[in-house]
Order: structure tokens, then C-alpha cells, then sequence
């Protein structure tokens, strides 16, 4: 069980002080509850004694009455305080472990999140993590009390009968086997439950992503059957270790139980043998009567700690992963250097796999800082993973990508990815309004440099239209806005940082070659000092760059500038004869 909680250990240090404070309050609790029943020995006996005497013992009744109401009452007050306490902790640590998540799952590379689901992710850090937060402060609490109290009760229990307490507690190794037993096969079909209600997450998840999809094939009735068996199966889980459940505290109240017959049989003949008095033994009972709670507590504790123990395997996976991508070989002068990098990019003999295929083959090529490159090739030719090893998304091997003469894995990432400027194929746009995205890059820019960005981008009009303005929320994933506008939403947010070097991925793919036109020349103002990376299957779009690179099966089979390039009669020139063709043929119809 320790080995099992050990990551959790740091976590718990740094509230020792108030699990300290709660075990004092657990310890005050039950060392006032405790004596409950020796007062009520002492008030049966001393009314036992004077029950000739009506004014003595109306005066005991009062007086003992009080003194089991105070005590009620200050056993209460301490237990809120071990509650507020020790639960108290317990939500501490939650949050903790959540920024802890949160922060480990933020530093993880690309390849992290093809492995993991997205919806098994969110199943850790909702379900799992709950489960955690039980069995650090309930299951934790009434362990505590449990032990405390049936240590104290043991105690006066053997004070009043050796041999009767003896034969009361002979049933309990019986109770322990059962909760042995019963524990293991809790964990093992928690598990099971936490694996499938990660499927059941994931699979809402990718079908709430992906609504518009999937009503656009009518898949519904599919994605919902998918769904309702997935939902079976946890559903089956589930019961199954509510049948567990429901066979432990059952059998442990029949323990129980039968510990209450062998009091009353051999109680009752020790009280006519005159062996125990009858105050001593209904005392007795009443602790037997008390110790009835915590032991089928353990029950339910017993579910909650393997429940938790159980989760925080998960958790800690989470928590143990280390990044691909990191900062191992960063050099801390780099670190500590405050001026903009300059933009210089070279490739040397650079190839790149992923896994056993090799998508990048031996690429040579030097960007000078402030000018444009544009790529263009065939779908699938390794531009986007040529272009993604620049800001370290993916990891270029040693030795094959410098900027400003440095090897790339030598810059900090925070410093590296700050002086660049991203547009992604796949537009993400956050659940946020319009100006809150544009800003996510440049926290720091001013209203004017906003509008400037967008004006940039000529998005700026389309954004005085909208009822709110830029304080217009986009919705999920910018579902209110069209694909155009999400890309020049997504060109504004990276013109705001002012990259040293900018890198456009298809980033004009959903716009009119008259809005491109216009949007390139916007560019201009901002990408004078900046070098500029343009990936684009649109000879329109390319023709302008300072060096145009053609990538075929992940080779630079061509380069030059757009009139060297057709001059060259080879890819380029083909791609630039079929556009015209197609423009023409456009015009005609």
C-alpha cells in the first residue's frame, strides 16, 4: 500500500503540519467519545445504588445527562475541526496535483498526444484525480478515527472483561481474511472501470469535436449504438464491483453480528453469575454497539483506497512522463541573452524519420536572415515536417539545423519559440473572443497594434461587421467563423509578436487569390527585418519569395527564383503551366 502512495508522499510533506493539527483533533474526538459509555456504566450503577431515593436520583439523572450531552457536544466540535482539517488538506493537494498535471502535460511534445487520447487524458485528470482526493482525506480520516477509537475501546473493553472481550472479538480475523480478500479484487476491477471510462471519454470527446462531421455523414445512429456499447461496458464493470461491494458489508455486518450474540450469550450469564455488574455490561454493549460503524467503515475504506491507489498509478504516469523536446542541451548564455535572434536558418544533410519511414532525405539549404522562402510540392513531399523541426515540434537529428550559426537544440525553447511566429496548417482558434485570441502570442500588444495586425491581414473589416466587435466570441474551435477567416485570424495573432522569423504553413489555402494579394502585400510592412517561410501550392502565392524551394518525396529537387525556376522547364514550371491553364479556363466558363 505504501509502495502504491509513494508518489503521492512529496505531496502530503508539505502538509504535514496540518495532518499533524487533524490527528491531534482525531485524537481529541475519540478520546472524548470514548468515554461515553463509561459514564453511562457509572450512571447505571449509581442509580442502581440509590434507586430508593427519587430526589438523588432525579439529581444523578440531570447531572449525568449533562455530562453525556457536553460530552456529545465537545466530540463534535473537534471532529469539525478534523474534518475541515484533514478534508481541507485533501482539496489542497488536489489542486496541487492538478497544476502539477496540467504543467506536465503542457511541456509534452507532439508525439506524447499521437500516443495518448485526449479523452484518456481528461479521464485522469477528472475521475482519477477525484479518487485520489478520497483516499487522501476521507478514506484517511475515518482510517484514523477507526483505529483510534477501537484502540481506545479494546482498552476499556478488556478493563471490564478479559475473557468477554476475548470471545466478542473472536470473529475478527474472520473480518480481516474478508477484507484482504475483498480488497485486492476491488483494485483489480477499478482498474478495469478507470480503462473503460477513459474510452467512454475519449469517445465523446472525438465525436463533440468532430459533430459536424459526423452529422455530415449521418453517422449518428452509429456513433451513438459506438457509444451506448462502450457505455455497456462500463456499465457492466461497474456492477460487477458493486457486487463485490455488496458482498463485503454485508458480510462483515453478519461478523459483526455474531460478535453481538456471543456478547449477549456470554455476557448476560457472567452478569447473573455476578462476575461483571450491569452498569460494566451494558458499557460493554454500548462500545460493541459503537465499534459497529468503524468496522463496517472499513469497508467502505478498503473501496476508497484501492479505488485511489488505482488512480494514482495513472496519475503518476502522467506525471513521470518526460519530454522528448526539452532543454538538456540548452546553453545558459543563450538563456540569459536578451536581443532578438537574427533569423539565419541552415539545413545541413538533413534527414528525417518517423519511426522506420524516412520522410526528409539529405536536405541542404541556407535561409539568410530577412529574406522569404517559399516550399511548394506535392501533398505529402515533407513540407510541414521540414518547417515544424524549426520551432523544435519535432526534433531535427544533431548537427543538421542551425540558426544564426548555432545549432538549434542549443536554444532554450522559450527563447527559440518567442522569436517565432507560427501559422499552422490546421487553424486552432480557442474558445475565447476574437481579441483574446490575437493576443495569445502578444499579451503585451497594444488596441492600435492589434488593428494594425489585422488590417495586415485584412481581417480588420470583417471584424468591425460582428455585433461585438473583437470582444466577439469565436466558439468552439472559431466554429463562427469561416475557414478564411480563421486563417487570417491566425496570420494577425503571429504578425503581433514581431517573429525574427515567420513560417506560414498553407496559411493561405482558404482565400481568394485577390484577399491573398492583398494580404501579401501587407506582409511587406511586417516581414521587412523578419525572414519569412511560406509554404503554398499556389504559384500566386510563391512568385514574390527571394528563393523558392521545390520538396519531392522529401528531396529539394529544384531551387531558385520564380523566373529561374521556369526557366529550369521542370516541376515548377509544370505546376505554373496547369495553374494558368486552370485560371483561364475559369475565366472562360
Amino acid at each position: 500500500m505504501l509502495r502504491d502512495l509513494k508518489p503521492l508522499f512529496r505531496y502530503m510533506a508539505r502538509y504535514r503540519w496540518g495532518y499533524l493539527r487533524g490527528t491531534l483533533a482525531l485524537i481529541a474526538t475519540n478520546g472524548i467519545w470514548v468515554l461515553f459509555p463509561l459514564v453511562i456504566e457509572r450512571a447505571v450503577n449509581d442509580l442502581n445504588r440509590n434507586r430508593n431515593s427519587a430526589a438523588t436520583m432525579y439529581h444523578l439523572i440531570l447531572f449525568y445527562s449533562g455530562l453525556l450531552v457536553g460530552i456529545a457536544v465537545v466530540k463534535g466540535i473537534f471532529l469539525y475541526a478534523s474534518r475541515w482539517i484533514l478534508i481541507g488538506i485533501s482539496r489542497d493537494i488536489e489542486l496541487d496535483l492538478r497544476n502539477d498535471l496540467f504543467r506536465s502535460l503542457e511541456k509534452q511534445d507532439s508525439a506524447y498526444y499521437q500516443r495518448n487520447r485526449t479523452g484518456d487524458i481528461m479521464a485522469r485528470l477528472t475521475n482519477d484525480l477525484n479518487a485520489v482526493r478520497q483516499m487522501l482525506g476521507p478514506a484517511i480520516m475515518y482510517s484514523a478515527n477507526t483505529v483510534l477509537f477501537s484502540v481506545g475501546a479494546l482498552y476499556f473493553l478488556l478493563r471490564i472483561s478479559p475473557w468477554l472481550t476475548l470471545v466478542a472479538l473472536a470473529p475478527m480475523p474472520v473480518a480481516s481474511i474478508l477484507v484482504q480478500y475483498f480488497g485486492a479484487r476491488i483494485h483489480e476491477r477499478f482498474e478495469r472501470i478507470q480503462a473503460s471510462f477513459s474510452e467512454i471519454t475519449a469517445h465523446a470527446q472525438e465525436n463533440f469535436s468532430g459533430a459536424r462531421l459526423v452529422r455530415a455523414f449521418a453517422r449518428e445512429k452509429v456513433q451513438i449504438s459506438s457509444f451506448e456499447r462502450a457505455n455497456q461496458e462500463y456499465i457492466r464493470r461497474a456492477l460487477r464491483l458493486v457486487q463485490l461491494m455488496g458482498m463485503l458489508w454485508p458480510t462483515l455486518e453478519f461478523v459483526l453480528g455474531v460478535a453481538m450474540v456471543i456478547t449477549l450469550w456470554v455476557g448476560g450469564h457472567q452478569v447473573l453469575n455476578h462476575r461483571i455488574n450491569v452498569g460494566s455490561f451494558i458499557a460493554f454493549n454500548t462500545y460493541m454497539v459503537m465499534l459497529t460503524f468503524p468496522i463496517i467503515a472499513i469497508g467502505w475504506v478498503i473501496n476508497i483506497f484501492q479505488r485511489g491507489t488505482a488512480s494514482v498509478k495513472r496519475i503518476d504516469e502522467i506525471l513521470r512522463a518526460m519530454p522528448e523536446i526539452d532543454d538538456r542541451f540548452a546553453d545558459a548564455s543563450l538563456a540569459r541573452a536578451k536581443e532578438p535572434l537574427r533569423g539565419e536558418i541552415e539545413f545541413r544533410n538533413l534527414s528525417f524519420s518517423y519511426g522506420d519511414r524516412e520522410v526528409l532525405h539529405n536536405i541542404t539549404l541556407k535561409i539568410p536572415a530577412g529574406s522569404t522562402l517559399a516550399i511548394v510540392g506535392p501533398t505529402g513531399a515533407g513540407k510541414t515536417t521540414l518547417v515544424n523541426l524549426i520551432p523544435r515540434l519535432l526534433e531535427a537529428p544533431d548537427g543538421t539545423l542551425f540558426v544564426d550559426d548555432v545549432p538549434v537544440k542549443h536554444y532554450p525553447l522559450q527563447r527559440l519559440r518567442s522569436n517565432i511566429g507560427v501559422v499552422p496548417q490546421e487553424t486552432f482558434l480557442f474558445s475565447e473572443t476574437i481579441h483574446e485570441n490575437l493576443r495569445f502570442g502578444a499579451p503585451e500588444a497594444t488596441q492600435d497594434q492589434i488593428l494594425d495586425a489585422a488590417d495586415a491581414a485584412q481581417i480588420r473589416a470583417e471584424f468591425a461587421e460582428f455585433p461585438e466587435g473583437l470582444e466577439t466570441m469565436v466558439g468552439e474551435r472559431g466554429v463562427t467563423l469561416s475557414g478564411g477567416q480563421k486563417q487570417r485570424t491566425s496570420i494577425a495573432r503571429a504578425l503581433l509578436r514581431k517573429p525574427s522569423i515567420l513560417i506560414l504553413d498553407d496559411a493561405l489555402a482558404s482565400v481568394d487569390t485577390y484577399t491573398e494579394e492583398r494580404i501579401l502585400r501587407g506582409l511587406e510592412r511586417y516581414t521587412s527585418n523578419c525572414t519569412t517561410i511560406l509554404i503554398a501550392h499556389r504559384i500566386s502565392t510563391v512568385r514574390a519569395a527571394d528563393t523558392i524551394a521545390v520538396l519531392r518525396d522529401g528531396r529539394i529537387c529544384e531551387t531558385g527564383t520564380h523566373e529561374e525556376l521556369l526557366a529550369l522547364g521542370g516541376y515548377y514550371a509544370d505546376l505554373n503551366e496547369k495553374q494558368l491553364l486552370e485560371e483561364e479556363l475559369s475565366v472562360a466558363s
